[in-house]
């Protein structure tokens, strides 16, 4: 660990002097094109690929994809199929774009799947999502207005947000519980009220998002992990954690997940205090990050400077910054847009990218500390987030706008 802290100090130095270099972006592009052809070449191996079987993670000093079964529990199962979509979007490569859906239409099975838990955005937008805004095929349209129906049945009006972890209600009494991954979802929700689903659809997520605007954060505007809430009278319990060190700290990847929904929430509302509030969340994780713009993965976890960093969670909010960065003609609009760059170009580095290591894009994420799982991995979501930031980046610097109207 000493080595790679040594090696970030190095390059924060050039990331400080160069925030608005963004030449890499390309050659990063073309490395994640690169590192996803070596992925589909091992799992064609000898016999073909099995479209069921996803990438999930690629652990320390391993350098093989471990694959999980795409079912209703595996939550990463669509990200694959994403960083397909957006490779495909990059390259127009045929033979990308005939892998993505491939693997895509492995999930079809989730539009006839009653609600396991809030992860469908994550399954189902990631996957079908993209793969709708690219090809406009219609079922693909289907499978997504289906889905958001069926993670509005996890909706409780009581509370006004949607369950997240059924499973918890019994095992840990969490009578109704709201994690902060749950903002991701809401974007599906939005999309389907806005592309013939039902209206109800988008009072849901502002609901949800107005819930836990109001009871999932502290006053320093770190979000807790984990809202629990009374299921008869609807009333805020308290707020915990379960993936970081305490309830008390800033869990890195959960504030990520808190930058990115509050700010799609802007972007489908219109309503400006989505915006204010997303800006407060991103100033105070900002102002505790090292140099390198790299986080720990909590930022109050003992130990730090030796502790692992979480690359995912930077490429959470870089991808954040660069949308929000749109959304603001002021100077704060630039400095948000040269935090992400300066976080991209990290991730860009020799010290995080696979290279030649392993077959994913980067090394270093975390997934679950308290559970001693995926501890400075190579993981899934890191490269969605990652190829989805250098995808935003590319467009604004060719004068591009990335979302219009508020809706995909």
């Amino acid at each position: 660990m000493k080595k790679i802290v040594l090696g970030l100090s190095l390059l924060a130095l050039c990331a400080c002097s160069a925030k608005t270099d963004t030449k890499f972006v390309d050659k990063a592009l073309n490395y994640c094109s690169a590192q996803t052809n070596r992925t589909l070449a091992e799992l064609k191996g000898v016999s073909g690929i099995d479209y069921t079987m996803m990438p999930r993670n690629i652990l320390r000093d391993c350098t093989k994809w471990n694959c999980r079964k795409a079912t209703k529990e595996e939550w990463t199962s669509g990200f694959w199929s994403g960083v397909l979509w957006y490779d495909y979007e990059f390259t127009r490569d045929p033979k990308i774009k005939y892998e993505a859906e491939q693997f895509t239409n492995s999930l079809a099975f989730l539009s006839h799947t009653p609600a396991y838990d809030h992860d469908l955005g994550f399954l189902v937008f990631t996957s079908y999502g993209n793969g709708y805004r690219l090809t406009r095929n219609i079922a693909y349209k289907k499978i997504i207005l289906n889905m958001a129906d069926t993670l509005a049945t996890l909706f409780n009006p009581k509370v006004g947000t949607i369950l997240s972890w059924p499973r918890e209600v019994k095992a840990k009494g969490w009578p109704h519980n709201t994690i902060i991954d749950n903002m991701i979802n809401l974007e599906m929700l939005f999309w389907a009220a806005k592309n013939g689903g039902n209206k109800r659809l988008y009072d849901i997520a502002v609901s949800h998002a107005d819930h836990t605007m109001k009871y999932q954060f502290k006053p320093d505007y770190s979000c807790y992990h984990v809202a629990l809430y009374d299921t008869v009278s609807g009333k805020f319990i308290k707020g915990i954690t379960h993936q970081g060190y305490s309830d008390k700290s800033m869990w890195a990847r959960g504030q990520g997940w808190a930058i990115y929904g509050f700010t799609v929430c802007y972007r489908e509302t219109g309503n400006k205090k989505y915006l204010d509030f997303a800006q407060k969340l991103a100033d105070a994780y900002l102002k505790r990050l090292p140099k390198d713009k790299i986080p720990y993965w909590d930022f109050d976890v003992p130990g730090i400077p030796n502790v692992p960093r979480d690359a995912s969670a930077a490429a959470v909010v870089a991808s954040s910054l660069l949308e929000m960065s749109t959304y603001l003609n002021n100077p704060k609009g630039t400095e948000y847009k040269e935090d992400a760059v300066a976080m991209l170009q990290i991730l860009s580095s020799p010290v995080y990218q696979s290279g030649n290591r392993n077959p994913a894009f980067l090394l270093h994420s975390v997934g679950h500390w308290p559970n001693n799982s995926e501890i400075d991995a190579s993981i899934i979501y890191a490269d969605y987030y990652y190829i989805e930031a250098l995808l935003r980046l590319k467009k604004l610097n060719e004068g591009h706008k990335l979302f219009k109207n508020y809706s995909i």
